[in-house]
């Protein structure tokens, strides 16, 4: 029963970094919306702001959610953005179009894109999704993005967007590169890079890299996180050599734990993937002094412009958290797409958020350090 438990969890930390960060993926596809079960048998809480797609020959102006909702195992991600959303249209007194949710699988390319279409053919006006980099590549790669579309993932590759597609994303690479930043705008000019071997780690790690590199900063030497002792006494000698200024953990949160005591006297900069919320203080001693970057929904719970937005409790799982966000800024944003506004400001839960290059949306991130054994954000600091 343990290891089942073990295994269990260990599964669905991989799937949510699939989701949030990219990766394989693997949905069922299922045509109905409504109270679907999560997994443990428990029912998805529906929502009367929500219809669901009434099927061919029902053309109706809406706003499409193009989700993989309703089925397990990936329900629960798909399920905490629809929240999200629908929390944030009813805090704000609704939406200006009813809003349907066409259940799709994000698996298969060509059972995605005639899902859009069949979201296109009820009279979707505004489409929201896909939720994986796979989904939302197959998208892009398409010729029939004909409304505007806000993805929430990046497509693989770096050529230019269909016309009517919009990305808001928690790219892993993104906030690497913002990382890299902020560490050169502290002054940081030389860098000793600590990465695992998952693809995760090694794509934060390089955008990193490549940042920093661009900025003027010198990459000296990248170790591999390693718990063999003969390791760590590795990364405890380089630290003590004074040829680094810092260091840059594209590790997850135990790792990160692990590496850290080692690593003295450098300044320490890391991604949100170190960051667990329920993890106490002995957690947060452990990862004494790591600078990093954070949505305000997380590290800001009790700022009025986030406060406004109801909270679900998700036990802990921060990643569903995150998600949520998304989904909140997700409705904020198609309203101001509707409106044909494109050119965007706006101080959303995930970050603030300004339009990029290709119409990618920026999302600039909040700086915190650990201390004693919280995390504190910048804006805290006297």
């Amino acid at each position: 029963m343990m290891r089942c438990r073990v295994t269990h969890r260990w599964f669905f930390v991989w799937l949510m970094t699939a989701i949030l960060y990219g990766g394989a993926t693997a949905f069922a596809s299922k045509a109905a919306f409504g109270a679907q079960p999560l997994p443990g048998g428990k029912p998805a809480a529906s929502t009367s702001l929500a219809t669901k797609d009434p099927g061919a020959g029902t053309s109706v102006p809406h706003i499409g959610l193009l989700l993989p909702v309703g089925q397990p195992p990936f329900a629960r991600p798909a399920e905490a953005v629809r929240d999200g959303f629908m929390a944030a249209a009813k805090a704000q007194g609704g939406s200006p179009l009813p809003i349907r949710i066409h259940a799709i699988s994000e698996e298969d390319g060509p059972s995605l894109i005639d899902g859009y279409r069949r979201a296109l053919d009820a009279g979707a006006r505004m489409v929201v999704g896909p939720l994986t980099r796979s989904g939302v590549t197959a998208l892009a790669a398409s010729d029939g993005i004909t409304v505007p579309t806000l993805a929430l993932s990046a497509p693989d590759g770096g050529g230019p967007l269909p016309q009517n597609l919009f990305i808001l994303s928690l790219q892993i690479e993104a906030e690497a590169r913002q990382v890299a930043q902020l560490a050169f705008r502290e002054g940081r000019l030389n860098a000793y890079t600590i990465t695992g071997d998952t693809p995760l780690q090694r794509r934060m790690h390089q955008a990193f890299v490549d940042e920093f590199s661009r900025l003027g900063g010198k990459h000296i030497a990248e170790f591999a996180a390693t718990p063999d002792q003969d390791g760590l006494n590795r990364l405890k000698q380089a630290a003590a050599l004074g040829v680094a200024d810092m260091a840059f953990l594209a590790l997850d949160f135990q790792r990160a734990r692990q590496v850290r005591p080692y690593l003295d006297p450098l300044a320490l900069y890391a991604t949100s993937q170190v960051y667990r919320v329920n993890a106490g203080p002995l957690a947060g001693f452990d990862l004494a002094n790591i600078r990093l970057l954070e949505m305000p929904w997380l590290l800001q719970p009790d700022h009025p412009a986030v406060m406004i937005y109801p909270r679900k409790d998700f036990g802990g799982a921060i990643d569903l958290d995150r998600l949520y966000a998304l989904g909140i800024d997700a409705f904020r944003i198609a309203q101001e797409l509707l409106n044909g506004r494109t050119e965007l400001m706006l101080d959303g839960v995930t970050g603030h958020i300004t339009t990029g290059r290709d119409r990618h949306f920026v999302r600039e991130l909040l700086g915190a350090r650990f201390s004693d054994g919280r995390l504190i954000p910048d804006s805290a600091k006297p």
